[in-house]
């Protein structure tokens, strides 16, 4: 078993570890939807930081090909399997929800990522 982002070179997307995220404030309902663009904006403004600490390798995979933002551009977007951070499309209309990191690696910390998670959009 190998939990390499892209443990074979080639014409593919690789294996990421993506991690839904909500927190009591994105998922109220009238007011989630503001509260997440607040959350996404953080996550952006310490985009590199979060990149160093989601595993080894993830340069092979975050190509901005094959569904994936560039690693060294943040993005994010409503029903966007090529952004960093995916919105599902239904957030915007009730208002309330989850976002998806789109940019953990198959070989993340579980443990580090969630507490880069936290720190950052609380």
């Amino acid at each position: 078993v190998d939990f390499a982002p892209k443990p074979i070179p080639g014409d593919w997307n690789g294996s990421g570890c993506h991690v839904n995220y909500s927190t009591r404030e994105t998922r109220t309902e009238g007011t989630g939807w503001e509260a997440m663009q607040k959350q996404i904006k953080k996550l952006g403004d310490k985009h590199m930081e979060h990149i160093t600490a989601y595993g080894e390798g993830n340069e092979r995979r975050l190509t901005g090909a094959h569904e994936t933002a560039p690693m060294d551009k943040f993005s994010w977007g409503v029903a966007n399997r090529g952004s960093s951070v995916r919105v599902p499309r239904t957030v915007p209309i009730e208002k309330c929800g989850y976002y998806e990191d789109r940019r953990p690696a198959s070989n993340m910390d579980p443990y580090i990522v969630t507490a880069k998670l936290v720190k950052t959009t609380l």
